[in-house]
């Protein structure tokens, strides 16, 4: 079947290219230009379609947690993201213990595999933040579960994710950290650095070994000091390397979130929400990895300390959130889809709206909201 979508304003996001219609086939983008025609129609006019979010650093919504979850779980939020234009996510989960760890891989793994265009936002593999962290920067996290980057460990997690693992974070500094990078890298999973109390000299280092992320900038990092940049400037300084960040107003101040932008530029920032079970929820205790959080006023703290667990950001949001710091509609765009994509190593597959690209996008209208979202060239949510 060929569909057609009609009239809308097509942001790629590298350029606005205007009135255009879209044609998909088998899935996947075979035209783009005016007066085509299908089997079936959808009418844009009036609306933006751009390339359909991604979400890579992502633990939870509407009571799921990851690390704990069951498959079937895992495919309910699947089909619940959509909503809020998410066409893909990694699922990540924090430090827990090891079988633990190695059941959530599966279970993700399993999920992934029985997800098709109709049940909702694919499942693109698996994020492991952690168990490779630093104590002292523990945030939302068991400090008892942390422990030093093993090899071994991380090619029993690849096995139980079925190929799925995607990405890990690890705090450079830890014993054997430059050695496991280059190794995991090796074996493309892309390493992200974060939770970390790494000196800028340690942080080149890992930036040399492969590391190519650093995991929501400035959040559970070295702070900085003039003769002692640390780990977030080492990474904002490197034009490899691409910078997640956290775009709730909570997590970083306006000046930080336009500092980030100006020295990585649109092309290097990832939109990520960090979000929790808790998303999607009214206020109230729920758990991050086994540890109690409050969540108020729609902010998430673990009961504890009082630190930030995690956050209860939607990524459409955080599209809406740069537009209003004055970032264009088309860089915020390229932020939660383009660049995600590419920083896991789907850059050729996802994230463009361009010929023989699969056919994920979102519909917004004139308030960035979502109207429609469509998946594989399925319309996965049509909004009320």
């Amino acid at each position: 079947m060929k569909l057609v979508i009609k009239g809308g304003r097509v942001l790629t996001p590298f350029a606005d290219i205007g009135s255009k219609d879209i044609a998909i086939e088998s899935g996947r983008i075979q035209q783009i230009g005016e007066n085509l025609t299908g089997d079936k129609t959808i009418d844009a006019t009036g609306l933006i379609v751009a390339p359909g979010f991604i979400d890579t650093h992502f633990h939870g919504y509407g009571g799921v947690d990851f690390t704990t979850a069951s498959s079937s779980d895992i495919l309910k939020v699947s089909g619940l993201l959509v909503k809020h234009g998410v066409t893909g996510f990694l699922a990540s989960t924090v430090a827990a213990p090891h079988n633990q760890l190695i059941k959530a891989c599966n279970e993700i793994a399993q999920a992934a595999h029985a997800w098709n265009e109709g049940r909702g936002a694919r499942i693109l593999g698996v994020h492991l933040e952690g168990p490779y962290l630093n104590p002292k920067m523990r945030g939302a996290m068991n400090p008892g579960h942390f422990k030093n980057p093993s090899l071994q460990e991380l090619l029993e997690f690849q096995e139980e994710a079925r190929g799925l693992l995607k990405q890990v974070t690890v705090a450079p500094e830890l014993p054997g950290a430059y050695e496991f990078i280059r190794e995991a890298v090796k074996r493309g999973i892309v390493v992200s650095l974060g939770h970390s109390d790494a000196t800028y000299a340690e942080a080149m280092n890992a930036v040399l070994a492969g590391a190519s992320k650093a995991n929501h900038i400035f959040n559970q990092m070295r702070g900085f000091h003039h003769r002692e940049p640390g780990l977030a400037m080492a990474l904002l300084d490197q034009e490899n390397v691409y910078i997640e960040m956290i775009s709730d107003f909570i997590h970083l101040h306006p000046t930080t979130m336009r500092l980030v932008v100006k020295t990585a530029g649109p092309r290097r920032v990832i939109l990520i929400t960090d979000a929790v079970a808790a998303t999607g929820l009214p206020d109230g205790e729920y758990t991050l990895g086994g540890l109690k959080i409050i969540v108020k006023n729609g902010v998430s703290h673990l009961a504890e300390t009082g630190a930030l667990a995690g956050s209860t950001l939607t990524l459409d949001k955080a599209v809406s959130n740069m537009v209003k710091l004055g970032v264009s509609i088309q860089d915020a765009l390229r932020m939660a889809s383009t660049n995600p994509a590419q920083s896991i190593g789907l850059g050729g597959e996802f994230g463009v709206i361009a010929l023989g690209y699969n056919a994920d996008l979102v519909l917004l209208n004139d308030k960035l909201r979502v109207e429609k979202t469509i998946i594989g060239g399925v319309e996965a949510y049509q909004g009320d």
